[in-house]
């Protein structure tokens, strides 16, 4: 008994366990937490979130092929549940001026947000990691002096990342425009990017389906347009009527959804310093980057793969969130740098609305820098073709 009991405390120590403490329990808090937790089982783990495992606000969200491939080597048991419901599609469809352009060769999968928190969080219960749901923590110094590693995964407003400000050295800005997310049971079989055209302005809605009954529906629109279309002094139904009549040809009649749905103005965030003595953020608390760019889903859950891949490297806390920052940040800026075009596009969208259907769908696609027309010719060839002729 002797030699099994010293065998598993000499077991321990080499396992480099640690203690850690995660705000927030979302995707990017689950998935590092399994992430950690499959590599040492010896790790103390604790999550804390403020709403139930039953709240989530929002509809689906995306995931590119090159995600997936990502979820798959990190963790086969998430991605296999994952991919089991996945909504599958390889067009981005541009609507303007009632003509539905289709550009193929892209690779996204939808999922609902709701369905993906639960595969998470079963995980998290397979793997012996405590959630603790409605738990609001006031007193982070303390929780963060009790354990090897605290980590800020609580979303765009992160009361970490406000906490410790001063550390972290945060940049916010908020943007002009107004969105907000919806769904409904109209399904849009690809990333559909929809403009209409009203006496108050111009209107776009962003869309696509993450089951086999409901799509998101994002309408975003600038602050002039909001202003005049009265959404001020309107109700949540009243706001969801006038949005139905102003894309109702897209709608077929099908109502849209509210999931506490409210107009808000997108959060552009930065961080200049990640890290501070055996604190990080992941996720939005982080970084944002614009929807119509990508999911903030997807670049979280990849900043946890990538946090724990530099656990994996080095014994320390500090060497691993130092790594983190250094090999991380420049991946995040290009991203951010291309939402960003992508952002503005949309911030100054009413100025595109004079383009013809094909030239709309063209300038989309080019928005960000990422994609070039060489890049459209191998995917869509069709597409560069009625391009060119047009």
């Amino acid at each position: 008994m002797f030699w099994i009991c010293l065998s598993e405390l000499i077991a321990k120590l080499l396992s480099r366990c640690m203690k850690i403490n995660i705000i927030g329990g979302g995707p990017a808090g689950m998935y590092f937490a399994i992430l950690m937790k499959k590599a040492d089982a010896a790790h103390e783990i604790k999550i804390y979130e403020r709403n139930g495992p039953d709240d989530t606000f929002g509809w689906g969200v995306v995931f590119s092929g090159k995600t997936l491939r990502n979820l798959r080597q990190a963790d086969e048991a998430t991605h296999a549940e994952i991919t089991r419901d996945f909504e599958a599609w390889d067009n981005v469809d541009v609507v303007h001026r009632d003509e539905k352009i289709s550009i193929h060769g892209n690779s996204f999968s939808g999922i609902a947000r709701l369905r993906l928190l639960k595969i998470l969080q079963r995980r998290c219960e397979e793997l012996g990691i405590r959630i603790n749901f409605k738990t609001e923590i006031n007193d982070l110094e303390t929780l963060r002096a009790d354990c090897d590693l605290l980590v800020g995964a609580d979303g765009v407003n992160s009361t970490v990342r406000q906490t410790f400000a001063e550390q972290f050295e945060p940049s916010l800005s908020t943007r002009p425009n107004k969105y907000i997310w919806f769904g409904t049971n109209q399904l849009f079989h690809g990333l559909t990017l929809t403009f209409r055209e009203t006496p108050a302005g111009v209107f776009a809605a962003h869309s696509y389906k993450f089951n086999q009954t409901t799509s998101t529906f994002i309408v975003e629109c600038d602050a002039q347009t909001w202003i005049n279309a009265g959404f001020a002094d309107r109700s949540d139904e009243d706001t969801r009527a006038y949005l139905g009549d102003v894309f109702a040809r897209d709608l077929k009649g099908r109502a849209l959804l509210s999931n506490n749905s409210k107009w808000i103005n997108f959060l552009l965030v930065k961080n200049a310093h990640w890290h501070f003595k055996n604190t990080v953020l992941l996720g939005d608390a982080l970084h944002t980057a614009h929807f119509s760019i990508g999911s903030g889903t997807k670049l979280a859950m990849e900043d946890a793969i990538a946090l724990a891949e530099c656990f994996r490297k080095t014994s320390t806390v500090n060497q691993a969130l130092t790594d983190f920052e250094n090999t991380r940040k420049p991946v995040i800026a290009d991203y951010q740098a291309a939402a960003y075009e992508s952002m503005q596009w949309f911030e100054n969208a009413s100025d595109y609305m004079e383009l013809s259907p094909i030239e709309l769908a063209y300038s989309l696609m080019t928005r960000s820098g990422r994609v070039d027309r060489e890049s459209l010719k191998r995917r869509d060839p069709a597409f560069i073709a009625a391009y060119e002729n047009a």
